[in-house]
């Protein structure tokens, strides 16, 4: 059976662009039967650019009861946050120690951050770059061969980091011994991507975003700010470019999407199409929506759900990091 792996960040609260993009479709992938599905908290991650402890824990107890609260499956797949296995930060030394420093060099999130200090005229390129950044493609890594996935579904943006914990693992195998599975990246071809309140891709960066489950008075008010142009009621408009389109779409059937494209070119009015909007996204959200404040009211069953998903995780990384330890060296004298 193969294994897939999936890793999720831990930093703010998901918004409909996280949905449509990764969540809808890892979710539905986590009730298949032919493979077996891991689904962590990438907390670890986290760290690099959180260094507030209240955040980092409110974010991955949203995080969690989001992913619960729109139906992972946690019968069929494992669910669990990286902070509970502690194999993986003693992997991650091992990957290190044989890890070539060339290779790190040629991180694009390193490149990126070095890029930016050279443009700013900083006589030291490193400046503010943390070795949790510079090392990070390690500690992914090591997350990605504990559990010997096989495929590892990633934004495009990712895909260089599955690509480098093939070449870490290929190194390791050749100097000790077959023991980790070359896993390989997978970029779904037609990943949604969202536009958010102004326009750009929704990212919390941009500060536009439209979290998913706000009550409904707040859900309203964002998406009366969503940018449209000034064609006037009466006058057709245009499906392509539109947010209100794409993000109807995003959540709608095909016969909704296309009723939906008729009002548009028969002239609706955008405050109308925006009324559209919210009561059919707070019709589709409201039961997960009801889900999602159980949960958060209830941070004890949460806590429970990616306990007992550690223990089946370390069901299996307890004896292979035992079978790694051995194999690089360390073991009993005697």
């Amino acid at each position: 059976m193969e294994t897939h792996l999936t890793g999720i960040t831990t930093t703010g609260t998901p918004h409909l662009g996280n949905y449509a993009g990764a969540i809808r479709p890892a979710i539905a992938a986590s009730r298949r039967s032919d493979v077996q599905s891991f689904y962590f908290l990438a907390d670890y991650h986290a760290l690099v650019k959180n260094q507030d402890p209240q955040a980092l824990q409110r974010s991955s107890l949203e995080v969690a009861a989001t992913w619960l609260a729109l139906g992972l499956d946690t019968s069929k797949s494992i669910f669990y946050r990286q902070s509970d296995i502690p194999e993986i930060p003693e992997l991650t030394w091992l990957l290190t120690t044989i890890t070539a420093k060339g290779l790190m060099n040629r991180a694009h999130a390193y490149k990126a951050a070095v890029q930016a200090n050279e443009e700013s005229g900083d006589a030291d390129p490193d400046k503010g770059i943390t070795m949790g950044l510079f090392s990070y493609p390690v500690l992914m890594a090591a997350d990605i061969l504990m559990f010997k996935a096989h495929r590892v579904p990633v934004g495009r943006d990712q895909k260089q980091h599955v690509e480098m914990a093939r070449d870490i693992a290929q190194r390791f195998n050749h100097l000790f011994g077959e023991h980790f599975v070359l896993p390989e990246a997978v970029i779904a071809p037609n990943t949604a991507v969202l536009s958010g309140l102004d326009g750009r891709k929704m990212s919390k960066s941009y500060n536009n975003t439209i979290p998913l489950f706000v009550p409904a008075s707040q859900l309203k008010k964002l998406i009366m700010r969503i940018k449209t142009n000034s064609l006037e009621p009466g006058q057709p408009k245009e499906t392509t470019g539109s947010t209100l389109f794409e993000i109807y779409q995003a959540f709608a059937t095909p016969d909704e999407t296309a009723a939906l494209a008729a009002r548009y070119a028969a002239g609706a009015g955008w405050g109308d199409l925006k009324k559209e909007l919210f009561e059919y996204l707070d019709a589709h959200l409201a039961e997960a929506r009801g889900n999602y404040e159980r949960l958060i009211a209830d941070p004890g069953h949460v806590e429970q759900v990616l306990k007992a998903g550690a223990e089946r995780a370390r069901s299996l990384s307890v004896p292979f990091m035992k079978e790694l330890r051995h194999a690089v060296g360390l073991r009993p004298v005697g």
